[in-house]
């Protein structure tokens, strides 16, 4: 017999046994969950801090397939919030869930297993705790809504937000860039979804596809760095929907435009470092510039404080790249390695277009 609500909830996601965090006072059971300010617990809620909130909201057909591995979608669920919560230098607290399931079958149990074992993984790593949510029966889809912590210094608060960036900054990202999107398009290209002209490295060699889905399917969340870069960065922001758009946040939101280099930009596809005759440049730069999906950190810098963005990578163990720089005439533009305007045009992903 298949489960109810309430015995699904007990069975794998009341987890009252296992340490949570301090902050949270009372979790799942419940109307309302509880957070409590901790004061002199670093994992737990300052009474000084304000809350960072973030919710995110994953449909299948729409931001996965329905065949993923639930292990893997249970991480990325969790994992696209807590990216939030690193951009804006946020210490992960807690989460809530609400998960619709399709209607009753065998192998529920046995999947629910899994994407929850992947979900409480990465939750556990971070010290966050679930503490409420809701199921239902509908077509499967998971929202989240993530809460962390932003310490506050003499009633300023140290939140990294978009509106910072000044001209003359360095601009930043963590990691690499375009991955996600190459694993996309050659998993749509395997289910038939492809032109008859798609470009010829639809076809990826398998160990490049395995490293590129892995980027898709298993992003991770930059927290360590967010953490390490308040004080340090003007502006910061997650890569969800691609460099190009993203970075027009920011620079909307300051009032400023930008200058990136191309050269840079067409060397962070991770997945060109196993084929490099897989790729032209072009290829490899529309890709880093439009992909989507990376859930790295993007943030800009004054020129001088280079060397605490270096240790601030190393503290947090995590790789950057200065690919450009913030400019006071507004627009954006990518230059060659002479400086000339790369002619093309990049747009970011858009859920309604």
């Amino acid at each position: 017999m298949a489960l109810g609500e309430f015995e699904l909830i007990a069975r794998y996601f009341q987890r009252n046994a296992v340490p949570r965090n301090p902050a949270v006072a009372l979790g799942i059971g419940d109307d309302c969950a509880l957070l409590q300010p901790t004061p002199g617990l670093p994992t737990a809620l300052p009474s000084d801090a304000q809350l960072a909130i973030s919710t995110d909201m994953l449909v299948e057909g729409q931001h996965f397939f329905p065949d993923v591995a639930p292990e893997a979608l249970g991480h990325k669920a969790l994992a696209v919030n807590l990216s939030d919560l690193a951009a804006c230098g946020a210490q992960p607290l807690a989460f809530t869930l609400a998960l619709a399931l399709p209607d009753s079958n065998a192998a529920r149990e046995t999947w629910i297993d899994a994407f929850t074992r992947g979900l409480f993984s990465l939750a556990d790593a971070h010290g966050c705790t679930l503490m409420g949510g809701d199921t239902t029966r509908g077509p499967l889809t998971i929202c989240i809504t993530v809460f962390g912590a932003v310490p506050t210094a003499q009633g300023h608060s140290q939140a990294l937000l978009r509106s910072g960036a000044r001209p003359g900054d360095d601009i930043w990202v963590s990691g690499t860039l375009g991955d996600a999107r190459l694993a996309l398009l050659a998993l749509k290209a395997q289910r038939g979804e492809r032109s008859p002209n798609a470009p010829r490295w639809l076809q990826l060699p398998p160990e490049v596809l395995k490293l590129a889905r892995a980027r898709l399917e298993r992003p991770t969340p930059r927290v360590a760095l967010g953490l390490a870069l308040r004080g340090i960065a003007n502006a910061c922001m997650d890569l969800s929907d691609g460099l190009v758009g993203d970075l027009q946040h920011i620079l909307e939101a300051s009032r400023c435009g930008a200058r990136l280099l191309g050269p840079v930009l067409s060397e962070l596809l991770a997945s060109h470092r196993l084929d490099s005759t897989a790729l032209t440049s072009p290829e490899r730069l529309s890709l880093v510039l439009s992909g989507g999906d990376d859930y790295e950190l993007l943030f800009t810098a004054p020129a001088n404080r280079r060397e605490a963005v270096a240790t601030a990578a190393t503290v947090a163990n995590t790789p950057v790249t200065r690919i450009g720089q913030i400019e006071a005439q507004e627009g954006l533009r990518v230059v060659d390695a002479q400086g000339q305007r790369l002619a093309g045009r990049f747009a970011s992903f858009d859920h309604f277009a």
